[in-house]
């Protein structure tokens, strides 16, 4: 008999191989060789039955029961049951035992495969994202929190009329897309001049100006509740504790207040704008570690999908907070919980298992606490793909004569750009010295190389970046001071750019230098990126970065590391445009198909297949005929 399990098993998952790895209708075009090797296998099978004289036509009726779900296996009787008269004869379970974790295993494992070619096969799209809302979600609108908005209002002190301005942000450019795919409604605080005169009477505004098909949802704060919440604790606290920056966390009681109730604040925006009594939240970053246990205590069918954009430090550096198991328990109230990398769900993970009563499953990266199963996820963020045209429109010629001749430099000087807000963990002074490295190690670089830096404001208010801001400018000086030929070696524009502009560097450039010192993801990388379909150009990128783990063909650097940033601004301004071709085209490529509508996707996706599950009754309990109970698995 264990013969004829054997090749059963052998045959089954030998012919399931072999049929899942072709599309419907093409199996029978393989190789003879397969066709023997089936034929040998079951010709021995076959042999097998006839010479253990089994029942065969009741066996293989059983099999195939069993094959399309409509045998369960139960435990083996603790006695033995008569036998039932011969026409109404079943093969005993026990016939199927032996095999039934074997191919049930396997065919979760063939489903898994066919899941994720059926995903890796969908071009990503806004179409496709739409279509995963009104197929897989049922055409539900998508509630979208974050403390930044999308599009700013000020006046304009010329003429006091309103412009619209888009922030120099990287959660912006990432979900702005998505919503326009999307629709619903995006809250977010409200800080432009202008921002109350464009709202209407529920202080909705809808956008993007030229084309509206989502809208912004503002909230108002006052400039004591957003000193506390927005600059204390989120900033001076929760910022400097998950990067590690050397920049001591500060966290002060009035601040924590102030953080709760403008997260209460956001809550009672969420439950105004649902549409129903479960819809779909996405909550971003660490500004509302509070929000999704507040969202569940007013909408609990309500399905929430936080994103912490920044890193999630190890237990012991997050043990500092005073307050960490309240954010801990906060941030169990969503429904999925994603990181750009699984090095920070590990960590996460690692920190409730080590501060709270839960059950961490590390197989499945669950959290079970108080009946609620948070799942643990890795999405890596990216950028819409392809850029809009208004981006990459203009020629690189004419951008890079434009971008020489505005900074009034010479039309052949080479060029590397940087990107960021203007903040310590970004590694803006590290940079400069890679620059100033540079020339001490290569003479001839001086006046044929310009790094251009631009660096938008932020958070002047907070006393460590007014000092970082004054060491930028300081050390920018110096280096000038020493190197400046024709040419200055650096030009520091400390201004906000659109996002046009910005593009327009960044074709402009030789080599594009993100020196973070600690970050989430870092979309400037896969900006710079796709913004060269010239296929020219060279990143530059700091290991500590989740882009590094997905752009490896960049010259990946420690930006600690002066001499090896220097001699990496070297090698990419020597490199051949043959190697800069090939290395660009590997990294365009993993962009246009891990774009930010396969991120937003995998999350809405994951999403809907746990509202299904939610909707469907628990798991009966199977008894056998001694009536022993046994859950089905």
């Amino acid at each position: 008999m264990r013969l004829v399990q054997l090749l059963s098993v052998i045959l089954v998952i030998f012919v399931a191989i072999v049929l899942a790895g072709e599309p419907p209708g093409r199996w029978w075009t393989r190789d003879l060789a397969v066709y023997h090797i089936s034929l040998g296998l079951s010709a021995a099978l076959l042999g097998a039955l006839l010479l253990t004289r089994q029942p065969w036509r009741h066996w293989l009726a059983g099999m195939w029961e069993f094959l399309r779900g409509e045998r369960h296996l139960p435990p083996a009787p603790a006695v033995p049951e008569p036998s039932p008269p011969p026409t109404e004869r079943k093969p005993p379970a026990s016939e199927f035992r032996p095999v039934a974790r074997d191919l049930q295993r396997l065919l979760r494992d063939l489903e898994g495969e066919r899941r994720a070619r059926d995903e890796s096969q969908v071009t990503w799209t806004p179409d496709a994202l739409r279509a995963i809302l009104h197929g897989d979600l049922r055409g539900e609108d998508v509630i979208v929190v974050s403390n930044r908005e999308p599009y700013i209002h000020q006046y304009r002190r010329a003429d006091g009329g309103i412009e619209v301005q888009r922030p120099a942000s990287g959660l912006v450019t990432a979900l702005e897309p998505v919503m326009r795919a999307c629709s619903g409604v995006w809250i977010a605080t409200g800080s432009g001049s202008a921002d109350r005169a464009v709202v209407d009477a529920n202080d909705r505004v809808a956008v993007p100006p030229e084309r509206p098909s989502y809208q912004l949802r503002r909230i108002w704060l006052s400039p004591e509740e957003e000193a506390g919440y927005y600059y204390g604790f989120a900033n001076e606290g929760l910022w400097p504790l998950c990067h590690i920056a050397h920049v001591r966390p500060t966290f002060r009681s009035g601040d924590w207040a102030h953080y709760l109730a403008a997260n209460r604040r956001f809550a009672e925006a969420v439950v105004r704008e649902a549409k129903t009594d479960d819809p779909i939240v996405l909550v971003q970053d660490y500004h509302f570690a509070l929000l999704p246990r507040m969202i569940h205590e007013s909408l609990p069918d309500a399905t929430v999908i936080t994103f912490w954009h920044i890193p999630w430090p190890n237990p012991e550096s997050f043990a500092i907070c005073p307050w960490a198991l309240e954010i801990l328990n906060g941030l169990l109230g969503s429904n999925i919980l994603g990181f750009h990398t699984q090095f920070h769900c590990n960590n996460f993970v690692d920190t409730v298992d080590r501060l709270i009563e839960a059950r961490v499953d590390r197989e499945t990266f669950t959290v079970s606490q108080g009946g609620k199963l948070t799942a643990v996820r890795r999405y890596p963020i990216s950028i819409a793909w392809p850029p809009v045209e208004d981006m990459v429109g203009k020629p690189v010629a004419d951008c890079r004569h434009d971008v020489r001749a505005g900074n009034g430099l010479p039309p052949g000087q080479l060029i590397g750009i940087g990107v960021d807000r203007l903040d310590y963990t970004k590694g803006i002074i590290e940079r400069f010295l890679a620059v100033e490295r540079l020339f001490e190690l290569n003479p001839q670089r001086i006046g044929q190389f310009t790094f251009i830096q631009i660096a938008a404001p932020s958070r002047s208010s907070i006393d460590e970046y007014r000092h970082h801001e004054e060491a930028v400018n300081a050390l920018a000086a110096r280096i000038n001071a020493r190197f400046s030929g024709p040419a200055p070696a650096i030009l520091l524009k400390v201004e906000h750019h659109e996002a046009a502009r910005v593009y327009e560097y960044y074709r402009a450039a030789e080599v594009c230098f993100v020196g973070s010192l600690h970050d989430g993801m870092n979309l400037v990388a896969k900006e710079f990126v796709a913004a060269r379909d010239d296929e020219r150009g060279v990143l530059v990128l700091s290991q500590f970065t989740g882009a590094a783990r997905e752009l490896p063909e960049a010259l990946v650097v420690n930006p600690y590391d002066v001499d090896q940033c220097a001699a990496a601004l070297e090698l990419a301004l020597a490199m051949p445009p043959e190697e800069q071709g090939d290395r660009m085209r590997l990294m365009r490529r993993l962009i246009s198909e891990f774009n930010v509508y396969r991120w937003a996707g995998r999350m809405l996706l994951d999403a809907a297949l746990m509202r299904r599950r939610s909707k469907l009754p628990d798991n009966p309990v199977i008894t056998g005929p001694a009536g022993n109970g046994s859950a089905a698995t």
